[in-house]
């Protein structure tokens, strides 16, 4: 019994070891050892045959407990550490990005960027934040940075649904009532036109124009003794306002052509009849001021066929009528002739529905704001109706007519003063009515969003455009560089280059280059228009650049002031006021304040103004020529100095003032004499035929034949070659 019981400890301790030896295996797989069994120094190992499972291995456990093969290999195995695979940072990118927008995506700094670009075929120098990278160069810089990219999720901009005001559809010609005609005058300046539209309506428009010109397009209503009504539109005859008679033909039916009987068709006229073409209008000649003695009203019917005017005199259909408008011949003759076109014409207009109208000329009132003159052209306007405007919109609280009396309505082809708009439209624009003010915003907001989007469109093809040209650049740059090492491609740009090292794009100092800043104030929005359609042909930048930093309507303002102070500019009005505090702080702040009631006195002192940021330029006045006789040399202590032997052959020679030397047609050298002599004697001046000897500061060989041509300076204005037309 107690072999038994021997036996049977002998077998628990095998089996306690045998535990031992399992739970060592487990943690082998951490430290990667090979297991093997434990000998026991107390107890001899002997075969003993275990109860089979006395264990169950963990089957959830990710390590292996037990390695029944043995691996014979030399020395100890050490098997590998897993490393947990780590991800990489992934960057949002876009097609293309500026070098600061990456920088930003990778959360690095921007010298980071440039660090990871040094390899690349790019132009650092040139290489600023608001530069934009391709795709392949912003890929290498986060490749090489260790990340990966990603493209971003372009968030999708709803297309907008197109809320825009658009005309009715025509009306059933059943439904249309007889309108007025609107007749547009038109001509060459000076020819008349405000006065023949002065003794129609017996007013005095033009003693009311500065210096007698008319500078607005005017619209006014006309009733004829026989009660039939004319809206008539003065339009402007200068060159300055060409913009304003194309206007006027747009919303005419016809146009009464002013021709002067003794001046004959002039630019403006053809400008005119040009006008009336394309409108596709027909036209009255007018030939005014026939009660002068030199009138020849043949010559100008001859002169008209030159521009495709056949008058009814030479077998065409356009009547020709003889006028004088200051004395009222044949005024009424003129006026039937009109009438009896239009009801040729047969013009109508539908008197119901929704307003349409066209805006002829717009302002700012001090006490009514901003305010419109406009042709209505369908439907009736009444108090309190809502209009857009381009991107303006009014609710009509008062209604004028052209004398300034407050009117409840305005029918087809009448002209109206509108008080009500929030911002001042633009001359030309269409008027349209909407049902509430809720639609009118939705229209403003629609036409602000429309223009933006335009803008883009045209601003990202310039920005494509300049890429294009700079790649361009950039690879007929590297031409040269394709076989050359990495560091011979550095020195090269370096040596290029030299000369932008120590300054960047942001520290470059200002320009020296003359400019001149100017702010426009107009009183009306065709008048802002004419001025700057004057300065788009403003082709003298060369010599001074002229800046126009703002333009508006309205009196001369503080705001005005503060923008010419900030950029040292110069404010012009054309018929607006600055009002005494305006033209104090205007003298504190040293700022000039310019106001012109005739619009070409405002271009001659525009002009006078860019003549005076003109550099003064340096006249020679050639005072006595020299014929070089012969030549010598005189030593002065150890120099030998060249002397030429002269003959004053024009005019005299004065030491004090400048010399040439000139040779064959050729200046050689220009200075001062060093000395001037006549028989070994020093003088100051020498006379027509006198013999002298001469030399100037510096050694100059003389050769027999030069001219020498004494001569004085003088400093002298310039004026600006900028040629505005008139």
């Amino acid at each position: 019994m107690n072999w038994r019981m021997m036996l049977t400890l002998e077998n628990l301790a095998y089996l306690h070891r045998a535990c031992k030896q399992l739970h060592s295996l487990s943690y082998g797989k951490v430290y990667r050892t090979q297991w093997k069994p434990v000998l026991s120094s107390a107890y001899p190992m002997c075969p003993v045959q275990l109860h089979p499972q006395l264990w169950q291995p963990d089957i959830n456990s990710q390590v292996r407990l037990l390695t029944t093969k043995e691996r014979k290999k030399s020395g100890k195995e050490k098997l590998r550490l897993i490393k947990p695979k780590v991800e990489k940072q992934e960057v949002e990118i876009m097609s293309e990005m500026t070098v600061e927008a990456l920088a930003k995506a990778m959360h690095k700094d921007i010298d980071h960027i440039y660090e990871a670009l040094l390899n690349m075929d790019i132009d650092l120098d040139a290489l600023e934040p608001d530069s934009i990278l391709n795709e392949v160069w912003i890929k290498h810089v986060i490749k090489k940075s260790g990340m990966k990219p990603k493209w971003a999720k372009l968030k999708e901009e709803k297309v907008k649904e197109n809320k825009d005001a658009v005309r009715r559809p025509p009306a059933d010609p059943a439904l249309l009532t007889p309108r007025p005609p609107v007749v547009t005058i038109l001509g060459h300046v000076d020819h008349g036109k405000t006065t023949l539209l002065d003794s129609l309506r017996k007013t005095q428009v033009a003693a009311m124009e500065a210096g007698g010109i008319t500078q607005h397009i005017g619209a006014f209503l006309v009733h004829l003794p026989s009660g039939e009504k004319i809206t008539f539109l003065d339009t402007p005859g200068h060159a300055a306002f060409s913009a304003m008679r194309a206007r006027g033909t747009h919303v005419t039916d016809i146009v009464i052509l002013v021709v002067a009987a003794e001046d004959g068709v002039m630019k403006q006229t053809v400008e005119s009849i040009q006008h009336a073409k394309n409108a596709k209008v027909p036209i009255i000649v007018a030939i005014n001021k026939c009660d002068k003695p030199e009138a020849n009203p043949d010559r100008v019917k001859k002169e008209l066929l030159a521009h495709d005017v056949v008058c009814e005199d030479y077998g065409g259909d356009v009547q020709t009528i003889n006028i004088s408008a200051l004395k009222g011949d044949n005024l009424m003759a003129l006026a039937e002739a009109t009438a009896v076109l239009a009801e040729v014409l047969e013009l109508k207009a539908d008197f119901t529905g929704l307003v349409e109208g066209t805006i002829i000329e717009s302002r700012t009132d001090k006490g009514k704001g901003p305010v419109t003159t406009a042709i209505i052209q369908r439907g009736t306007l009444r108090k309190g109706c809502i209009l857009v405007a381009g991107k303006s919109w009014a609710k009509v609280r008062l209604m004028f007519d052209e004398n300034d009396k407050e009117m409840e309505t305005a029918s087809p082809a009448m002209p109206v003063e509108i008080v009500g708009w929030k911002d001042v439209p633009s001359a030309g624009e269409e008027i349209l009515e909407v049902e509430t003010e809720q639609r009118a915003r939705e229209v403003i907001d629609w036409r602000v969003y429309a223009e933006q989007q335009e803008k883009m469109k045209k601003d990202l093809e310039v920005i494509e455009a300049k890429q294009k040209e700079h790649t361009e650049a950039y690879k007929k740059e590297r031409e040269g560089f394709t076989n050359m090492t990495w560091r011979q491609r550095q020195s090269a740009l370096y040596k290029a280059k030299r000369h932008q090292i120590y300054w960047r794009p942001k520290e470059r100092v200002e320009s020296d280059k003359n400019k001149l800043p100017i702010i426009i104030k107009g009183d009306v929005d065709g008048s802002v228009e004419a001025i700057l359609n004057i300065l788009d042909t403003y082709d003298a930048n060369e010599e001074c650049e002229l800046d126009v930093l703002h333009f508006g309507i309205g009196d001369i303002s503080e705001n005005d002031l503060n923008l010419a102070e900030t950029f040292q500019g110069i404010v012009y009005g054309f018929n607006v006021n600055a009002s005494k505090s305006i033209q104090q702080s205007a003298a504190k702040k040293d700022i000039k304040i310019k106001i012109h009631k005739i619009i070409y006195r405002l271009i001659e002192d525009l002009q006078e103004e860019l003549s005076c940021t003109l550099p003064r330029a340096v006249e020679e006045h050639i005072l006595g020529e020299a014929a070089v006789l012969a030549t010598f040399e005189v030593t002065v202590g150890k120099k030998k100095i060249p002397v030429a032997g002269c003959r004053v052959q024009k005019g005299e020679l004065d030491r004090k003032m400048k010399f040439k030397l000139i040779r064959k047609g050729d200046v050689i050298w220009s200075g001062n004499l060093s000395s001037l002599k006549h028989h070994q004697n020093d003088i100051s001046v020498v006379k027509t035929g006198m013999d002298c000897g001469l030399s100037f500061e510096k050694n100059v060989e003389f050769q027999v034949g030069d001219e020498i041509v004494c001569f004085s300076e003088e400093e002298v204005e310039q004026t600006i070659s900028w040629n505005p037309g008139f």
